[in-house]
């Protein structure tokens, strides 16, 4: 009897302490679920505190050019945001969330949640993102707020991409940049869809 109840109270400890040491996006928030073209998707942390990065996301130093490191912010107006905001915007209905890496990155593995407008074709595709075309080019006035990523702070696809939306007429106060991109996202241990 004695040897059960030691039993029981060495679970109960081994239980409160696995539940006390769940790796959670934030305290109050352990993971959070979101919609995507493909149904519901819920985004959590890797579970294994012993995790590392390896192979092309553990690698820190890229030739520059092309792989330098871009600034905080691409553009003026335009925000600079981190992951918990990306992952409201994911909750967002009205926002988007827009991988503008190209297809093949794109292919490899993503954010739940995003869409992929390649960088070199985003002007093409505004309206995805709430523009109307008109004659002059784009009409603007119900662009829907997005955010763009990218592969890390050394990737220049979602900064080219977010300079050539404004350039079309897109404005920049609904333009959100995520600079940490996929590398950060994966440092973090973060879900990831598609690819490996």
């Amino acid at each position: 009897m004695r040897k059960l109840a030691l039993t029981i109270a060495l679970t109960l400890v081994a239980g409160t302490a696995t539940a006390e040491n769940v790796v959670g996006i934030t305290k109050d928030m352990p993971t959070v679920t979101v919609q995507t073209a493909n149904g519901p998707v819920e985004i959590d942390r890797t579970q294994d505190t012993t995790h590392e990065l390896t192979g092309e996301w553990a690698m820190t130093s890229r030739p520059c050019p092309e792989f330098c490191i871009q600034p905080h912010s691409p553009a003026n107006g335009v925000i600079t945001i981190g992951e918990l905001e990306l992952i409201a915007m994911l909750q967002d209905p009205e926002a988007v969330v827009v991988d503008s890496r190209t297809r093949d990155w794109f292919a490899g593995g993503t954010i739940p949640g995003a869409i992929n407008i390649p960088y070199t074709y985003v002007v093409d595709e505004l309206a995805r993102l709430g523009c109307e075309p008109d004659f002059d080019g784009w009409d603007c006035a119900a662009a829907k707020p997005v955010a763009l990523f990218c592969n890390g702070v050394w990737c220049g696809q979602s900064p080219t991409a977010i300079r050539n939306m404004i350039k079309a007429g897109y404005p920049a106060e609904r333009i959100f940049y995520y600079r940490g991109g996929m590398q950060v996202w994966r440092l973090l241990g973060l879900t990831v869809i598609g690819g490996t």
